[in-house]
């Protein structure tokens, strides 16, 4: 495995942060990330991440099992503050709101970034239509036209109605596993959120289905900040516009996808991306 010292690493990641900078100067930027630390008690998981993820853009954040990628994306909109012992040093801003102010509700954070996980979650006892619209109801919509809109507006956009249009009462589990992701992502939207945090999405499905979620994302863009976490190298490359490589809770590299895959500045990125290690 190739080792890279503190300087190096602190140069690629220079290097990374001003070609970011340069793109991202006719494009606005949604999360402004420095000096973030996160401990789960006295377990240091990240160490001071900066970076900025542009918008209206694919973020794939990648790495091996346990470098902290799926803490970084928590820490965006606050989720890891319900795991006990958690404590978060630095600034993380929503566009120019300080997400860790004091007087900021995390349950609102979480309204305007939506997360979806790895493994599909719908409610086990509603329908494919409540699952759709539980979040809407939670926030006190009671108007059944304004339900029934956004349950055909976000089950459109999550490429599902045409295939659940007339199952709309039955089980959300009555449904495929990419069906299910989808309808999860579907009830994310439904409160129309501004960002999109996705957790491995795609990791326990099959490759029909891992295609749709694919197709999705991509088109979703075009409305969203997307940040994904993802193993599979080769669906970061697909999908995704920028890429930021962790590595033992450390960001070492963030750059263009193109650039991050095919001319590392990282010697460490170049080793994960062609396989040596991980």
């Amino acid at each position: 495995m190739c080792g890279m010292t503190d300087e190096g690493q602190s140069a690629a990641r220079q290097n990374g942060a001003a070609s970011i900078a340069a793109a991202a100067e006719s494009r606005r930027i949604t999360f402004d990330v420095q000096h973030l630390h996160v401990w789960f008690g006295a377990h240091q998981v990240l160490t001071d991440i900066c970076l900025q993820i542009p918008s209206q853009a694919v973020t794939a954040i990648i790495g091996p099992s346990g470098c902290g990628k799926s803490t970084f994306l928590r820490a965006l909109n606050r989720m890891h503050d319900l795991a006990p012992g958690a404590r978060v040093q630095g600034r993380v801003a929503l566009f120019d709101l300080d997400l860790y102010s004091a007087d900021i509700d995390a349950t609102l954070v979480r309204r305007r970034v939506g997360l979806v996980f790895q493994k599909s979650n719908p409610f086990p006892t509603m329908s494919v239509a409540e699952n759709v619209t539980a979040g809407l109801r939670l926030n006190g919509v009671r108007n059944k036209s304004v339900l029934q809109e956004r349950l055909e507006k976000t089950l459109r956009m999550a490429a599902l109605w045409d295939e659940v249009k007339d199952r709309l009462h039955a089980n959300a589990l009555s449904l495929s596993g990419g069906q299910q992701q989808r309808l999860c992502i579907a009830r994310a939207l439904a409160i129309e959120p501004e960002v999109l945090l996705m957790d491995e999405p795609a990791s326990a499905l099959d490759p029909l289905a891992t295609a749709k979620i694919e197709e999705l994302i991509l088109e979703l863009k075009k409305k969203f900040t997307i940040v994904i976490v993802t193993h599979n190298m080769q669906q970061a490359s697909r999908i995704s516009d920028f890429t930021a490589f962790f590595y033992l809770g450390k960001l070492v590299e963030f750059e263009h996808t193109k650039k991050l895959f095919t001319n590392p500045a990282s010697p460490q990125t170049e080793a994960y991306v062609t396989g040596r290690f991980g």
